[in-house]
C-alpha cells in the first residue's frame, strides 16, 4: 500500500470543496448580501426584501458559512465590509447583472413586456446615462409606453407615498421609510449673476460684497425644503438680501438670474455653457456651496406591472454600473 501523501489529498479535498462550492451556493444568499451592501444596513436591507431582520442575519451567516470566511466587520450598528466581502459584493452585484440580462434577452424575444410607465422628474435633469438608459430601454422593450410630468420634488415625493406613479427622479434631503432611493448624479450648487449685476466680471468679490445683495431663489431653498442647505448658508454666512423671486422651474430661476433680478444658486454643470457664452458669471466661494444628490425613488410597497418591474430593474442596474460615480 502506497504510504498517504497529505499534500495531494489536501488538494483534492480543496477542489471538492470549490466543485461543491459551485454546485451548491445558493444564489438566494448571494441577493440578500448584495441588497446588504446597497443598503449598508441591516434594517434597511429588510425593508427592502419585506424581511425580518432576524432573517437577513440568518442568510448573512449561512453565506459566510458557505464561503467560510468573514464578509462584514460588524461595529455595534454599523459594519464596514471586509477585503473578501467588497469582492464578493462586487461578484454578487455582477451575476445580478447577468441575470437581469437573461430575463431581459428573453422578454424581448417575447415582446411579452406591455404597459405604461409613469415618471415624474424635476426640471432639467442633465445625464448622459440617463439619456442612454432611456434609449436603451425603449428598444429593448417599445411596447411600453412611458408618461413623463416635471413636477417639484416635494410634489413627486407626495405622489410615490400616494402610490400614482412608478417612479420619480428628484430631492429627498429626508430618506422617507417608505421610499427606496439610487444616486443618479451629484450636483454641485454655486453662486452666479447675470451681466446686468454689479457683480458681473469681478475678480475681487468676496462673500462680505454679495451680503446685502437680492436672491432669486428654488421655491425649495428654505428651512425644511429639500434645498434648504442653500438657505443655511444664507443665514450662517449672515447675508441679509431679500428673496425677490422664486420658482420651482429651473428655467424660470436661470431667466431671472440671467435677466439681473438678483444672485441665484444653480447647479455647475447646468451653466458652464453660460460662464463661456458671458451669460452669468461665477461668484464666492469658489469650492460652491453644497452638494446635493439627484435621486431615483419610488415606493417598495406599491404593486407594480410587468412593464414597471421591468423598467425599475433594469434603471437599478444601469445606475448600479456606475460604481458610486457620477453622471
Amino acid at each position: 500500500m502506497n504510504p498517504p501523501n497529505s499534500r495531494s489529498d489536501a488538494l483534492v479535498n480543496k477542489w471538492e470543496g470549490r466543485r461543491f462550492l459551485n454546485d451548491r451556493l445558493d444564489w438566494n444568499l448571494l441577493r440578500t448580501y448584495l441588497v446588504i451592501g446597497q443598503e449598508g444596513s441591516i434594517s434597511r436591507a429588510a425593508a427592502r426584501l419585506h424581511i425580518t431582520q432576524s432573517a437577513v442575519s440568518q442568510a448573512l451567516r449561512r453565506l459566510e458559512e458557505q464561503l467560510e470566511c468573514a464578509l462584514i466587520l460588524r461595529r455595534g450598528p454599523r459594519f464596514d465590509l471586509t477585503a473578501a466581502g467588497e469582492e464578493v459584493l462586487r461578484i454578487a452585484t455582477d451575476i445580478y447583472g447577468d441575470v437581469s440580462r437573461i430575463s431581459a434577452a428573453v422578454e424581448q424575444r417575447s415582446d411579452a413586456v406591455a404597459g405604461k410607465v409613469r415618471l415624474l422628474t424635476i426640471s432639467r435633469v442633465q445625464s448622459a446615462l440617463y439619456d442612454e438608459f432611456l434609449a436603451d430601454f425603449h428598444e429593448a422593450h417599445p411596447r411600453v409606453e412611458l408618461e413623463i410630468e416635471v413636477l417639484r420634488s416635494a410634489d413627486i415625493i407626495s405622489s410615490l407615498l400616494q402610490k400614482t406613479a412608478t417612479a420619480g427622479l428628484g430631492l429627498c434631503r429626508i430618506p422617507q421609510p417608505k421610499l427606496e432611493q439610487r444616486q443618479l448624479l451629484r450636483q454641485r450648487y454655486a453662486f452666479y449673476c447675470g451681466r446686468r449685476h454689479r457683480l458681473f466680471g469681478r475678480t475681487d468679490v468676496a462673500l462680505e460684497d454679495m451680503q446685502g445683495d437680492s436672491f432669486v431663489s428654488f421655491v425649495s431653498d428654505q428651512l425644511g425644503g429639500n434645498l434648504s442647505p442653500l438657505a443655511m448658508f444664507r443665514d450662517q454666512q449672515g447675508f441679509t438680501g431679500r428673496i425677490v423671486a422664486s420658482s420651482s422651474n429651473f428655467e424660470e430661476i436661470h431667466r431671472l438670474v440671467c435677466a439681473g433680478f438678483g444672485i441665484g444658486c444653480l447647479p455647475e454643470h447646468l451653466v458652464q455653457r453660460d460662464i463661456e457664452q458671458g451669460l452669468l458669471w461665477r461668484l464666492p466661494p469658489a469650492e460652491g456651496i453644497v452638494d446635493v444628490d439627484l435621486l431615483l425613488l419610488w415606493n417598495r410597497e406599491q404593486r407594480l406591472t410587468v412593464a414597471e418591474s421591468v423598467f425599475l430593474e433594469s434603471f437599478q442596474h444601469r445606475l448600479a454600473t456606475l460604481d458610486g460615480g457620477t453622471a
